[in-house]
């Protein structure tokens, strides 16, 4: 039974689908379920973020302050552009800015690698 064992679960998430879709309040706990994972998500990267910075604490402030402020700037920017997408994608301009943004703060960051793997 082993070859049916995609159309099974296939069939699963139809049924799921189906019962979110009709019973009623289906796509409020679906919503409820969705910014869950997604607050979830966001804590493993917060945990990931304060683990990297906790084992390369001193690589950072052997960049000096000039190149560390850099990388923290680039970085926020970074995070702000990401989260201002969809109200930054309404207008043509915006859509420029945020790549210019987010274009400028690799930028930065590939440079502050750069200047760091010099010595």
């Amino acid at each position: 039974m082993e070859r049916f064992k995609h159309v099974r679960n296939v069939a699963i998430i139809l049924v799921i689908a189906l019962l979110i879709d009709v019973v009623p309040g289906g796509g409020d706990f679906a919503s409820t379920v969705q910014e869950t994972l997604y607050l979830g998500f966001l804590a493993v990267l917060v945990w990931a973020a304060s683990r990297l910075y906790r084992e390369h604490r001193v690589t950072l402030y052997g960049l000096g302050d000039r190149n560390r402020v850099i990388v923290y700037v680039a970085l926020g920017v970074i995070v702000v552009t990401l989260t201002a997408k969809a109200r930054m994608w309404q207008t043509p301009a915006g859509e420029i800015g945020w790549l210019a943004l987010l274009a400028g703060a690799v930028m930065a960051l590939v440079e502050v690698f750069r200047t760091a793997r010099r010595y």
